[in-house]
């Protein structure tokens, strides 16, 4: 007879029913030994469940097709797995910044998404999910939205804090820009020059991407990260504005 059994006899003998950390037991009137979940337990569950329904969706992004000079630029900063010029790539951000690990637990249990990068920042969380499959990679984020009671819908709005286009650009101006931004392309003096700067961070990455599906530019620097993102396109005066023209269509769509 087990311990459970013997406390449960002893106390039908004494006519009345037990508690065993808090979760009364019943006797059974078959004498089948019960099965028992604790107070605790069941408390560390619902508080699990209720941290996962507190994370705040910030930014979310679906790149269809990652284009070369993008996939590159950002196999530079990767930690994790490598992107392909082609791949479709997931980008989300959380609030608060340790939250990531939850949501990128549930993104890579859900399907075969390849991890690409996880920064945890003061405040913010951020992620980077690929994969050939574009269903693949949806499937993840839908998973994710599910599990923290969040929609696509839900996500914050892109603030554009700066956007310009600078022509023909300086040497001492290119000179300074090629020694602050070592992950890109150069530019080169009398080239012009697209800045864009957001909040949510993540936001410039679509922009980029658009920009790069739309004109040959040349991309300098892509911030993804941070209290704001930043974006720096060079290339011919025309194919910068028609790059521009690009990336802010792409932030017209996410806050339509």
């Amino acid at each position: 007879m087990n311990g459970f059994a013997s406390l449960e006899n002893r106390e039908r003998r004494l006519g009345r029913s037990s508690l065993i950390t808090g979760t009364e037991v019943q006797p059974q009137s078959s004498g089948a030994s019960c099965v028992i979940t604790t107070d605790s337990e069941t408390a560390r569950v619902a508080r699990q469940a209720s941290h996962v329904q507190q994370i705040e969706l910030r930014t979310y992004i679906f790149l269809d097709s990652l284009q070369p000079q993008l996939a590159a630029y950002m196999g530079t900063v990767s930690q994790g797995f490598l992107p392909i010029p082609g791949d479709a790539c997931l980008w989300m951000e959380v609030s608060p910044g340790m939250a990531v690990h939850r949501v990128t637990d549930i993104a890579l249990k859900a399907s075969n998404v390849r991890l690409g990068q996880m920064v945890v920042e003061r405040a913010f969380g951020s992620l980077a999910l690929y994969h050939r499959d574009q269903s693949t990679v949806l499937h993840s984020g839908d998973v994710v939205l599910d599990a923290i009671g969040s929609s696509i819908d839900r996500r914050k709005p892109c603030d554009v804090s700066w956007t310009e286009v600078i022509r023909a650009i300086t040497p001492d101006h290119a000179v300074l820009i090629n020694r602050q931004n070592r992950r890109g392309s150069m530019i080169e003096s009398g080239m012009s020059m697209f800045i864009l700067e957001t909040e949510p961070a993540g936001y410039v990455l679509i922009a980029a991407n658009e920009a790069e599906k739309s004109s040959n530019i040349t991309v300098v620097d892509v911030k993804g990260v941070g209290a704001f993102g930043r974006l720096t396109l060079a290339g011919k005066e025309g194919d910068v504005e028609e790059a521009a023209a690009a990336a802010m269509r792409a932030i017209d769509q996410i806050n339509n």
